[in-house]
């Protein structure tokens, strides 16, 4: 099992900021990787570009840079700067988000995202490989552009920068067709939370479909299964729970409509029905603390690692069986307490 150290808060606070001492240590401990997210507020690249600068052996990963927020052409060119400034320490992490940030923040359909993701990446890497200046025929993207408003002038293109024809990607995804579209085009997936002893129909089937598609990318040994936990050492986790409930009821009530919403369908299949409807039901209509009251804390404790040092020891069992069958491959920690990655690192690096 490996480790890395998630930055979730910079995508989420009012004024990002990032815990330097903290990466150090994790840099220390030997984590793998540290991974910057955005949502609608900071973007990823920037505090990216930060953690390059401030750390000398960790990878740099974005978790994730929206598709619909830039062209796979500035997807492409920030990879190339970001792997060379790192000295090929970057990891780009991608991923179509969901129809309220698309459509609302960002202004674009969300409209078949499975295809679009895939002429994205497809686009990314011919631009990286650079063999021929970029000409592309999708049902999503048109390069040079075919737009009727265009004056004409556009000419195909090749990079001049010589970025990394072999740079890693990783996809973002909880559905089962992302996760098979992931493991078939992908260097690795990044799912948002597992219950690492529930995992073969939720996760490790759709793993093995996509990896078995003619012309996949990767073998197993070579893909990277990757999950958020939150892990924090405390006496009592009951009272981690009532915070933790909060966030959870974000996700799975207000990170998405009614109808399409990524983390409640995730949390449906692993049999929570009933109660993520009672969620939903409650966040959507402004009931957000009853919401979060809904949350089941066996939720929490079946994706999290929480309480005293001897608990989260004991319950690491379970995710170091799922390291062992093949399950998972990189437990990727929303910790804050330098003495949570220290127990972390004892016990799996």
């Amino acid at each position: 099992m490996r480790l890395g150290l998630a930055l979730i808060d910079t995508a989420f606070s009012a004024r990002p900021t990032i815990d330097l001492d903290l990466v150090a240590h994790a840099e220390e401990l030997g984590f793998e990787s540290v991974w910057a997210a955005e949502a609608y507020g900071c973007d990823a690249v920037t505090s990216a570009t930060w953690l390059a600068a401030h750390t000398k052996r960790m990878k740099v990963g974005t978790a994730i840079m929206q598709i619909p927020a830039r062209t796979p052409a500035m997807a492409a060119m920030t990879a190339i700067g970001l792997d060379a400034l790192s000295q090929g320490r970057f990891i780009l992490g991608l991923g179509s988000s969901g129809p309220q940030v698309v459509e609302g923040w960002h202004g674009s359909a969300y409209y078949k995202p499975l295809g679009r993701t895939r002429e994205y990446v497809d686009i990314v890497r011919q631009i990286l490989a650079r063999e021929q200046p970029l000409q592309y025929e999708g049902n999503h993207y048109q390069l040079p552009t075919t737009d009727a408003n265009a004056t004409g002038a556009a000419k195909a293109l090749k990079s001049v920068a010589h970025g990394n024809p072999q740079q890693a990607i990783c996809l973002a995804s909880i559905s089962p067709g992302g996760i098979r579209l992931a493991a078939e085009i992908g260097d690795g997936v990044l799912l948002s939370f597992l219950d690492p002893s529930d995992t073969e129909t939720i996760v490790d089937k759709h793993v093995r479909d996509g990896l078995a598609k003619e012309g996949a990318r990767c073998t197993r040994e070579q893909f990277t299964v990757s999950t958020f936990v939150n892990v924090v050492v405390h006496e009592e986790p009951s009272a981690v729970h009532a915070v933790m409930q909060r966030s959870m009821a974000r996700q799975l009530g207000g990170m998405g409509s009614k109808g399409k919403n990524f983390y409640a369908e995730f949390a449906r299949r692993m049999g929570y029905d009933a109660e993520v409807e009672q969620v939903q039901n409650l966040y959507l209509a402004g009931e957000k603390e009853k919401a979060a009251k809904a949350v089941p804390t066996d939720l929490i404790d079946r994706t999290s690692l929480i309480g005293p040092p001897e608990r989260i020891r004991e319950r690491l069992s379970v995710w170091k069986e799922a390291g062992r069958r093949g399950s998972l491959d990189l437990m990727n920690l929303t910790a804050k307490q330098p003495e949570a990655l220290t127990l972390l690192a004892e016990e799996l690096l």
